[in-house]
């Protein structure tokens, strides 16, 4: 016969119980939670720019959170390489968290060739990973959104992407966001290394940017080449462009402008540049893309253009929570109450009632609660409507609702109830 285990001795369990005790809950520096409440803002947005982009002819797609190494590393430029997230996995490879969603992209399509469409119009709306100093509005772990049109060298491409993202923002209720366009062109005989750091202008100033060149070329030259800048004017290429986004219905001067001093600081970035921005706050970008001519091609060994734009999902939550963009209803509409535990069978028909005809709701999961709790419970949720079904309503085959953000409450019947939760 089999013996049998033996039992914990206590003394070790004892020992086991403390230390599991002792755990502290916590997340890792540069990560979040996201509570219900700020969950659904996010899926909200979600959905809207997700609904534009497909307006477009955008269509969704998913790439894996872990690339080979060699995919990712030195598509970003030396500072890239260093935030990346690196490392061997079990079986030895040499592994990168995804960094952004742009090189992937050009991994999918060179795989792909023969079988994906071309042009092919993507959106992608996912996390990316960054060893970033941690500090208000740069996260570790954050989400991009993402649209790119891969195989078309035409400009109107360009102008699509940026109509989309510039219609994608108005959906969302912003109304003063214009895009800043400008062609790198511009900047052919200029050092990356300077263009670095003019691309710090919106943030820093003319003077800081000054000084800053000033630390690897003399001062006479660091003011050439800003003057040079601040008085440039249209390429032939941005006088199409613009010529094309007129006929999209944006207006020069208020969905978009020319702005000779945006950089764009990542290396890839090969003609046409744009960035998303608050004119009241110059500083603060909410996306910004460009096209990119020369990437895709590394993986397919061939010349493929492409051009995208990345909104900055978390500063589309902080504007839209500083403007009060976000509609009241974001919850549940709707929590049906339990009058009594042998009515409980009358609320569960009602909810049954609510979702066929499309009405969020949930019913309360206690039959035994007195109803002032259940109101509570409503209302530190944010549940706009209360409906209760008790003896009287069941005798009228009619039911109550009780409106918390107003106090009012009526008792009708359950079309006409259906009919104002909707509206």
């Amino acid at each position: 016969m089999r013996k049998l285990l033996s039992p914990i001795p206590q003394k070790r369990l004892l020992r086991y119980n403390t230390e599991m005790d002792q755990i502290k809950p916590r997340t890792l520096k540069g990560f979040r939670d996201f509570l219900p409440k700020e969950a659904k803002k996010r899926q909200y947005v979600i959905r809207q720019l997700a609904e534009v982009f497909e307006s477009f002819g955008f269509e969704p797609l998913e790439t894996p959170a872990l690339e080979y190494e060699e995919i990712l590393l030195g598509k970003y430029g030396g500072e890239g390489d260093k935030l990346m997230y690196r490392f061997k996995d079990r079986g030895g490879r040499k592994v990168a968290m995804r960094y952004d969603q742009t090189v992937p992209l050009a991994r999918v399509v060179a795989q792909g060739l023969n079988e994906l469409p071309i042009p092919f119009k993507r959106y992608q709306i996912q996390n990316v990973w960054r060893a970033e100093n941690t500090q208000k509005g740069r996260y570790r772990e954050f989400l991009q959104c993402d649209i790119d049109t891969v195989g078309s060298s035409s400009l109107l491409s360009d102008a699509e992407i940026i109509a989309c993202a510039i219609n994608a923002a108005k959906s969302l209720g912003f109304k003063n966001l214009a895009m800043n366009i400008n062609d790198r062109d511009i900047f052919i005989g200029v050092e990356t290394k300077w263009m670095v750091i003019i691309d710090k202008l919106p943030k820093i100033g003319k003077e800081a940017v000054k000084k800053e060149l000033m630390k690897g070329m003399s001062e006479k030259d660091a003011k050439k080449i800003l003057n040079d800048l601040m008085t440039g004017s249209l390429t032939p290429k941005l006088s199409k462009l613009f010529s094309y986004l007129e006929s999209m219905g944006l207006k020069l001067g208020k969905d978009f402008k020319f702005d000779p001093t945006i950089v764009r600081g990542l290396d890839y970035y090969t003609s046409i540049i744009f960035e998303l921005i608050d004119p009241n706050k110059p500083g603060f970008s909410l996306g910004g893309g460009g096209r990119y001519d020369n990437l895709i091609g590394v993986f397919a060994n061939r010349n493929i253009p492409a051009v995208g734009f990345s909104f900055g999902f978390d500063r589309l939550i902080e504007a839209m929570e500083e403007l009060k963009l976000f509609p009241d209803e974001l919850s549940n509409n709707v929590l049906v109450t339990i009058f009594a535990e042998s009515l409980l069978k009358k609320s569960q028909e009602l909810t049954l009632i609510l979702r066929r005809n499309r009405v969020n709701c949930e019913l309360y999961l206690n039959e035994n609660a007195p109803l002032e709790k259940q109101l509570k419970y409503a209302d530190k949720k944010g549940i706009s409507y209360v409906l209760i079904i008790g003896p009287k309503e069941i005798k009228e085959n009619k039911v109550t609702i009780k409106n918390l953000k107003t106090g009012d409450q009526k008792t009708e019947a359950i079309e006409k109830i259906l009919e104002e939760i909707k509206n």
